[in-house]
């Protein structure tokens, strides 16, 4: 799935993974998206911040 399609519109995301053993950075970016467990969804607007993030942790959520 290519993010870049998803610049300001509002998407869904949901942790599947736990960010326990991750490195800080990535834990950070995981509050920063407001995600704060497994099973805890935000809606955001995308844009070049937001994109960044998502990039970071994509492997721990489901973009819907």
């Amino acid at each position: 799935m290519k993010l870049d399609n998803f610049l300001n519109k509002k998407i869904k995301i949901t942790q599947v993974k736990s960010g326990s053993k991750l490195k800080d950075k990535q834990n950070k970016n995981l509050i920063g998206l407001g995600l704060r467990g497994i099973g805890s969804s935000a809606e955001l607007k995308v844009d070049g911040s937001i994109l960044g993030m998502i990039k970071k942790v994509y492997h721990l959520i489901k973009i819907s």
